[in-house]
């Protein structure tokens, strides 16, 4: 983002007047009047013949997400065969006995590596999933088509039934429930899969007897139920026989009896005592390196948990009640209860409880596991969010791209992560200058020189926006302008450890650098990161990369507009509130490309960025 030597303010200037007249569009570009794409179809319509191969190419992964998908789902590294030298026994001499050696029989006899692959494609992972119902039969089929084409790819769903309009405690609730599960194993079928009923009692009710009490007093909330690994035979026997195991939810309580819970209750003990028999597992394995592995055997770990559902994600105040795209549980989980709006109790009743089960399975599953709470109208999505795991639409977009195939509805799915507190400091001496230094070298791969540095940010610095423990940062500062008393807000470094590229990070860095500059002012901005909350006006942020950076794509899309300058190009984010406000008042007329208060900026904010030294040695 910084240069080693920065083209001069004469250079660019002529640039920007030369190219005005015949290169307009292609070096200046604005997202302004953008215009409407097709819609894409919905996931109701019959599907083609072919909808399993084009689910996977709707999704366009990245190079980044087709090597996590294959890290996660790839090929089991096996271990190159350790020939045995059989003894040889001495036997006494008779003619009519051969006197070759009798070989002996290995114990443990381990399968071919070529014939593991192909009975193993891939690497096999769990996936916990609630399947909220009532569903209609074409409903069920739409879902269960989705979790086939999951099982196709790796991930084995282990599925708990509900069934909101079965209250609880009806004379008949155990036969309507254990119909229900039936119905999902039917349909299941009907797809090709192979599934098992299981109707038993798979967790106990209480916390586990080993809990500590220090958990009652912490925000975290400890699960109402827990499974030991005696529990989960049912669950393991299913997933050897290549099937989907599909519970019903009941629970033993202090008398074993079975009793009707609550689904989420279910999960959170199946994600808790799954991810402890997988530790088990894992332990017990290193420890008996001599005992084969088997192809049929499927890590209990759940990899994901998908929350499937009539009415969708979770309603956002931000995007008018339609869903949250991506949601950082450690940060925003107290906020979104707080600006729920009534309504939604209504329209989405079940929101916040997802919201809360979620919360508490990642707490005990792994930091790169997701959630994702998607309608029944969209199982396609599932798809997406197994190959790339990230949301369907990025968070961090400006609103002006949410059109066509990327066009909010009430059934856009939320993903949930555990994700990274947010906070923002505005003092050097803030600063934790020994983790922001190892965090930019790591990003940016280059020795950062650390004095002029930290030297230039005590006289500049705006806010610094801190992810985590510097697992991220958004560095702002404020630059002279020539032509205003208001300096330039200029982005001088964002950057992310490569460890957390892909895991969400990056967008909720994004969102927070949103609200705490180009988007301030507007009520949505409001956050609990302890910035300015939404007060004040937004304004424009400017930065800049080379020409060649293979970020700037993602730049590109996340920018109000971008000018090309020799090898470097000058991004922009327009202060939105006053846009905004413009906007509202010229109606149907719309806004310019270029307002009468935007004129020379360019050349100004080109003049300020090329006077920014470099921070690297």
């Amino acid at each position: 983002m910084i240069p080693h030597n920065a083209p001069s303010c004469s250079r660019v200037a002529s640039a920007l007047r030369s190219q005005r007249a015949h290169t307009f569009k292609a070096f200046y570009a604005t997202i302004r009047g953008s215009r409407q794409l097709t819609p894409e179809k919905s996931d109701e319509a019959p599907p083609p013949d072919n909808d399993f191969i084009m689910s996977i190419l709707r999704a366009n992964p990245s190079l980044r997400d087709t090597r996590s998908y294959l890290a996660s789902f790839g090929l089991r590294p096996q271990t190159p065969p350790q020939e045995t030298t059989a003894p040889r026994i001495d036997l006494p001499l008779d003619p009519s006995v051969s006197t070759e050696p009798i070989p002996i029989v290995a114990a443990h006899p381990k399968p071919s590596p070529v014939i593991a692959s192909i009975l193993n494609p891939v690497y096999r992972r769990t996936a916990l999933v609630k399947v909220q119902g009532p569903f209609t039969d074409t409903q069920l089929d739409s879902i269960t088509r989705g979790l086939v084409y999951l099982e196709k790819l790796g991930l084995v769903s282990v599925i708990v039934v509900e069934n909101d309009e079965r209250p609880r405690g009806d004379q008949d609730e155990r036969s309507a429930i254990v119909d229900e599960t039936m119905r999902v194993v039917t349909s299941l079928e009907k797809q090709g899969s192979r599934a098992r009923p299981i109707v038993g009692a798979m967790v106990r009710l209480g916390p586990k007897p080993e809990d500590d009490a220090s958990l009652l007093e912490s925000d975290f909330i400890p699960p109402e139920t827990h499974a030991i690994p005696s529990d989960l035979i049912p669950i393991r026997s299913a997933l050897r026989a290549g099937e989907i195991p599909v519970i019903a939810p009941f629970a033993l309580d202090s008398f074993c009896r079975s009793v009707r819970v609550d689904a989420n209750d279910v999960i959170v003990g199946l994600a808790r005592g799954m991810v402890e028999a997988s530790a088990i597992d894992s332990s017990r394995t290193a420890m008996e390196d001599d005992i084969p592995s088997f192809p049929d055997e499927v890590d209990l770990t759940p990899l994901r948990l998908m929350i499937i559902n009539r009415d969708g994600g979770v309603p956002s105040y931000a995007r008018s009640g339609y869903p949250h795209l991506l949601i950082n549980l450690t940060s925003e989980y107290h906020h979104i209860h707080e600006t729920f709006d009534e309504r939604w109790r209504h329209s989405n009743p079940s929101a916040l409880a997802n919201l809360a089960l979620a919360r508490t399975c990642l707490a005990y599953m792994p930091a790169s596991s997701s959630a994702v709470m998607v309608s029944h109208k969209s199982p396609s999505s599932l798809i997406g969010n197994l190959i790339t795991n990230k949301p369907a639409v990025s968070s961090s977009l400006p609103h002006a791209l949410l059109q066509g195939n990327r066009k909010l509805t009430p059934h856009t799915p939320t993903l949930l992560r555990r994700g990274l507190p947010i906070q923002v400091l505005r003092s050097v001496a803030d600063i934790d200058k020994e983790k922001m230094n190892a965090l930019l070298e790591q990003s940016f791969n280059r020795t950062l020189d650390q004095e002029s540095f930290y030297k230039r940010l005590s006289k500049s610095l705006d806010y610094v926006i801190v992810a985590g423990d510097y697992a991220g940062a958004a560095i702002v500062t404020n630059e002279l302008s020539s032509t205003s008393t208001t300096p330039i807000s200029y982005l001088d470094k964002f950057a992310v450890l490569p460890s957390h590229q892909g895991d969400g990070t990056v967008d909720f860095l994004w969102v927070a650098l949103h609200d705490e500059s180009y988007g301030l002012g507007h009520p949505f901005s409001a956050n609990p990161n302890g910035g300015r909350g939404g007060k004040g006006e937004g304004r424009d942020l400017v930065w800049r990369s080379r020409s060649n950076n293979p970020v700037n794509k993602w730049y590109f899309e996340r920018s109000s507009g971008h000018v090309r300058m020799g090898s470097w190009v000058l991004f922009w984010c327009d202060g939105e509130k006053r846009l905004k406000i413009e906007e509202g008042r010229r109606g149907s007329a719309g806004l310019s490309y270029v307002e009468e208060w935007e004129e020379g900026r360019l050349s100004d904010w080109a003049d300020a960025v090329t006077k920014v030294p470099s921070s690297w040695k």
